[in-house]
């Protein structure tokens, strides 16, 4: 059952009332469980993700050569972590305000709010940004109207390589050029994710809040080494509540044969827990 954040009831008339919260998020964390806390539930965090750079100082400068020598008229970002770290290799290289300059002459595209918060926070433009959900399919949509035939297209891509971004881009005649800036990687420790496994599997969580879909793949890379990917999927479906962000940790969790309960109407941490409390709320699951 997919519930909006925006229904009826008021924030004072839900509560999570001790309800113990899985949470697999690294860098957002300590966010993500104050919101928990803020509705009275009890938040069980287990980082499934670690963000880990690349050495990139090479694509880097060829990116900015390719800016400088105007062979670029696209620039697309598709995460905050993959702007600041453009950002930050350029400023090593002592090549940033090449950078900025080339990016200046160009239209720039973001997935959504992370990227153009960075970008705003370093004086750079932001041309198209595109809507809810901001996913590939809203990016495509976004940039619709621009004629990328044997148009030059930079992209900064996210923690892998987003392949249906590339190939529909290619489809459209542009030249792209690539960055690989950070990868996802499993946490250096796995203990903790094989234990939230078997929490998730003994019933001794009530729900469990997915905000990236990397964090369900790494917990059912977890439960497949142990033989229990199958057990996994049925607690999700059948002993607890389980969250999903948006479409993309939706399509994640289906590809595992898990369907959520709780899907918010907009794509934010914030709107995911209020959606999540109104939903216990509603079925009185709280104990």
């Amino acid at each position: 059952m997919i519930y909006s954040s925006d229904s009826g009831l008021k924030d004072m008339e839900m509560n999570l009332e001790g309800m113990r919260i899985g949470l697999l998020e690294a860098r957002m964390s300590n966010e993500l469980a104050d919101l928990i806390r803020r509705y009275g539930g009890d938040p069980y965090c287990v980082p499934a993700v670690r963000e880990s750079p690349l050495e990139c100082a090479d694509q880097v400068a060829s990116f900015i050569n390719h800016l400088s020598e105007g062979t670029l008229q696209v620039v697309i970002f598709l995460t905050g972590v993959g702007a600041r770290a453009l950002f930050g290799e350029a400023e090593k290289i002592g090549r940033l305000p090449e950078l900025f300059q080339g990016l200046e002459r160009v239209t720039t595209v973001c997935r959504g709010p992370k990227p153009v918060a960075v970008l705003k926070r370093t004086g750079v433009h932001v041309s198209i940004v595109a809507p809810e959900p901001n996913t590939t399919v809203e990016l495509l949509g976004a940039i619709a109207s621009l004629d990328l035939r044997d148009k030059g297209v930079g992209l900064t891509h996210y923690g892998e390589r987003n392949v249906q971004l590339t190939e529909a881009l290619q489809s459209r005649g542009a030249t792209l050029f690539e960055m690989c800036l950070y990868e996802w990687q499993l946490p250096e420790d796995v203990q903790s994710l094989r234990d939230m496994v078997e929490e998730i599997i003994g019933g001794r969580i009530g729900a469990v809040a997915f905000t990236s879909q990397i964090q369900i793949r790494h917990l059912f890379q977890m439960a497949d080494e142990q033989g229990r990917s199958r057990e996994l999927a049925e607690a999700l479906n059948e002993r607890l509540v389980v969250a999903s962000v948006g479409p993309t940790c939706t399509a994640a969790l289906k590809s595992f044969g898990v369907t959520p309960h709780v899907v918010p109407e907009h794509p934010k941490m914030g709107h995911l827990v209020m959606a999540l409390a109104r939903y216990v709320h509603g079925k009185g699951l709280a104990v």
